[in-house]
């Protein structure tokens, strides 16, 4: 059992890395150089994808925490990262996401919501969670023994 949780703690993580390298830094720029894609229907594609990122990211971070608790158990290095990636995806989903969407509402109504950083903070948090992402599947592949 302990190497499904290992490969767990391997697997997981790489395919949210996945997902965020392909949803928000290649989907989401690319969607409005689409012909006849306007800035309203990209936002409304945006939204739902975003969504579905966030909420596939909740369950993995879930599932991270949960199999972190099994045996062997994850390092206080491993806990630390997990702990990050729930401050990122909460500061993500509760913070910087409706305020994202609040603009989005505005100029899909015609509307011009003017300048923002939230555009950018969101990138940020992005970056910082594929990092601890990073980070925490380097731990987690140099604690495999090679036999």
């Amino acid at each position: 059992m302990a190497r499904l949780w290992i490969s767990l703690r391997l697997v997981l993580p790489a395919v949210w890395i996945g997902l965020i390298i392909g949803l928000s830094f290649m989907e989401t720029p690319l969607k409005f150089h689409a012909p006849g894609i306007t800035t309203a229907l990209g936002l409304g594609i945006g939204r739902l994808v975003f969504v579905a990122l966030s909420v596939a990211g909740w369950i993995i971070l879930v599932v991270l925490t949960l199999i972190a608790q099994a045996r062997p158990r994850e390092t206080r290095r491993g806990w630390l990262l997990i702990g990050v990636m729930w401050v990122i995806m909460a500061v993500e989903s509760f913070v910087i996401r409706p305020a994202l969407a609040a603009r989005s509402d505005v100029i899909i109504a015609g509307g011009d919501p003017g300048e923002s950083w939230l555009h950018y903070g969101y990138i940020a948090a992005e970056l910082l969670l594929l990092a601890a992402l990073v980070w925490y599947l380097v731990l987690g592949a140099r604690r495999i023994k090679i036999s």
